[in-house]
């Protein structure tokens, strides 16, 4: 129809059209004072115009809603780049794969929300943590269970595998870190020293130590071989409050740590002393990571609930770019070895930038609610995500990664 044609209605067209005008227009004008922020935004727009709206904003290309609750966990394959696995509070995990709608595995066997996952180093195993306190080791081709690993008295927190062996390693809300050999189905050792829930950790990328993170606002570095605390770190000038993230450096020498204080700090694993205080976020710290190895400019990324995502010049520990957010910063990953990093927020975007200048260089749509967590795959031509709103996306990287390469 002609902008004309709809400028100057015929009559019986008028009358047709004021029929229905009528109806949902005019003899409703009295009624938008009783209904308008009650049912019309909610019946009408939401109902009418909201799934296109979200149709229209959703940029995945890939949506997977096999859970029926809220979405805690992610790992991406180091070696398949398609292979997924997500968990979540119906305490459930799936296997999945990008772009291959019709192939999915579920991870029965949890028996409370899947807390955490984590695929070993050679994508040959895939390790679930429940706050079940229950950690399983299934076969990441195939979705089948290996063997149970239970031991911890509370939930898992998070767990890691050793960077060159199927060692696994959890922490858990008893205090506790317990870790077993996955292909002997054995126990090996249990690392006793925190006072609270063990709430981050990991190998080193050397494999020849631990550091945890706990609520009791301290770090400790462990040797894996005898379960001694080589370094406890805590007090002045280290964080005040309980310690929610930690990353450790590729040559194996520095731990970064973000706190619920809002605090971010760095410490040296060979000599356990604060080498660097990074102060910028008012709020607590939710994610942190280091830059790649092969970074020209020894960089770290902070996100915090103060809605910033902060890049840090670590040769001179000072913000090198601070980068707002609507709401707070879930979530960090970089993407491979490359200069660009992706962020989820509590509003439901995924947002890549450039760390090198500072820029954000695409926004990704989708999400209903919060994102939980973001993974990248292994060739970085993905980012999955997952969220409160039940379901996991991915966003291909391929538009902007080749426009601003």
């Amino acid at each position: 129809m002609s902008n004309t044609e709809k400028n100057n209605p015929t009559v019986e067209e008028e009358e047709e059209d004021d029929e229905g005008e009528v109806f949902l227009g005019e003899s409703d004008v009295i009624q938008e004072f009783d209904v308008d922020g009650e049912d019309l935004p909610e019946a009408d727009d939401d109902d009418d115009n909201d799934d296109e709206e979200f149709d229209e904003n959703d940029d995945s290309i890939h949506t997977f809603t096999g859970h029926k609750g809220e979405l805690y966990a992610m790992a991406c394959s180091p070696t398949d780049p398609t292979l997924v696995a997500t968990g979540g509070g119906d305490d459930k995990a799936f296997l999945w794969k990008i772009g291959n709608g019709d192939w999915a595995a579920e991870l029965l066997g949890h028996k409370d929300s899947v807390s955490s996952l984590a695929f070993s180093y050679d994508g040959q195993l895939l390790a679930s943590g429940g706050l079940d306190g229950v950690v399983q080791i299934f076969d990441a081709s195939s979705g089948i269970l290996k063997c149970v690993l239970d031991g911890p008295g509370g939930g898992i927190e998070w767990v890691k595998w050793h960077p060159r062996g199927h060692i696994v390693l959890a922490g858990s809300e008893d205090c506790s870190m317990w870790m077993w050999n996955a292909d002997k189905e054995a126990y090996l050792n249990m690392f006793s020293g925190h006072n609270q829930s063990v709430t981050c950790g990991d190998f080193t990328p050397d494999g020849k130590l631990i550091c945890t993170g706990s609520d009791d606002a301290s770090l400790i570095v462990w040797n894996p071989k005898t379960c001694e605390s080589i370094h406890v770190v805590k007090g002045h000038p280290y964080h005040t409050e309980g310690l929610i993230c930690l990353d450790i450096n590729s040559n194996s020498s520095l731990v970064i740590s973000g706190s619920k204080d809002g605090s971010v700090h760095i410490v040296n694993i060979v000599t356990g002393k604060v080498v660097s205080s990074l102060t910028s976020h008012t709020e607590s710290v939710e994610c942190v990571k280091f830059s790649p190895s092969s970074a020209t400019i020894p960089l770290a990324a902070t996100g915090g609930m103060d809605k910033k995502l902060v890049i840090w010049d670590l040769q001179h520990s000072t913000p090198r770019f601070i980068c707002d957010h609507a709401e707070g910063v879930t979530c960090v990953a970089w993407l491979g070895t490359t200069k660009y990093l992706a962020t989820g927020s509590a509003d439901g975007t995924v947002s890549v930038w450039d760390s090198l200048l500072g820029n954000c260089v695409h926004t990704f749509h989708g999400h209903q609610d919060a994102v939980q967590g973001i993974s990248v795959s292994a060739n970085t031509e993905f980012i999955v995500s997952v969220s409160v709103d039940n379901t996991a996306r991915v966003y291909e990287t391929s538009e902007f990664l080749n426009k601003t390469a």
